[in-house]
């Protein structure tokens, strides 16, 4: 009965670790700016042009698939996902490929 008892209470402590381990590294990751999955769940594809302070290009990596564009707006800050599909955002990313420095 005892020895039932220490093998959970080592069974505890081991998923105990490994789930305080699993979290801090997410934590760090995540601080980093290492995003564990897209960013983008739902992309606007009507123009908005006008109302875009800045743009962000996210390329697609292990984490998703898909290519991320995400937009600042001018008047409140908000970020708001592009559709990198719809042909105004096409456009807005060659501008911006065009215009990165080599």
């Amino acid at each position: 009965m005892q020895k039932m008892m220490s093998s959970r209470v080592i069974v505890v402590a081991v998923v105990v670790l490994l789930t305080s381990l699993a979290v801090s590294e997410g934590m760090s990751l995540r601080s980093m700016g290492v995003e564990l999955h897209c960013r983008c769940i739902k992309t606007e594809s009507k123009p908005i042009g006008r109302h875009i302070e800045k743009v962000e290009l996210i390329p697609a990596n292990s984490h998703c698939e898909e290519t991320e564009v995400i937009a600042t707006l001018k008047s409140t800050g908000l970020q708001v996902c592009l559709d990198p599909h719809a042909p105004w955002v096409k456009k807005v990313i060659q501008k911006i490929l065009a215009n990165k420095p080599q």
